[in-house]
């Protein structure tokens, strides 16, 4: 008969491994639990500041540069893209989406913020491999999905009849 290390026989070894409900089972015992609340309403204060922000900004660029209420977005979104690429090289932007979760990602600051991130940390690499290349993996998704989605839709105005 073979002896294993502990001295006992093969045969009366007994198999210790979990089984993945198992574990799961035991993970989420451990788990603390999630403030959703909590989470829910930073998340909302956040993406209401932003929002408001980008307002404020529509506001300003129709009173005090006239233009029309469908011309102001445009500059409004370079604004906001431009306040959030300089936020994430100074490393605030990273600071507000950690406290405030999703309130960051869903405006057009998330987008610009993943983009600049990627690109600041893929810069050691050279600008074509290194920025060019790593810069859209995250935000690639977030891309086609807004494709996809915009030819659904408008497939839907289509066939619909709708105008505008």
């Amino acid at each position: 008969m073979k002896m294993s290390v502990a001295g006992q026989s093969k045969s009366k070894l007994k198999k210790v491994t979990l089984t993945q409900q198992e574990y799961q089972r035991m993970a989420k015992s451990k788990e603390p639990p999630r403030p959703v609340v909590r989470n829910c309403l930073r998340a909302f204060l956040v993406g209401g500041i932003i929002c408001l922000i980008g307002e404020g900004l529509m506001k300003l660029f129709q009173t005090v540069f006239g233009f029309s209420e469908k011309t102001a977005g445009n500059p409004t979104v370079a604004v906001l893209i431009l306040l959030s690429v300089i936020l994430t090289c100074f490393g605030v932007y990273d600071k507000i989406a950690q406290w405030a979760g999703g309130g960051t990602s869903v405006p057009v600051t998330g987008f610009a913020n993943s983009m600049c991130s990627a690109a600041l940390e893929h810069r050691s690499e050279g600008l074509v491999l290194g920025v060019g290349g790593n810069m859209f993996k995250l935000t690639g998704s977030v891309i086609v999905f807004g494709t996809v989605a915009a030819f659904v839709i408008g497939i839907i105005h289509w066939i619909l009849g709708l105008k505008g």
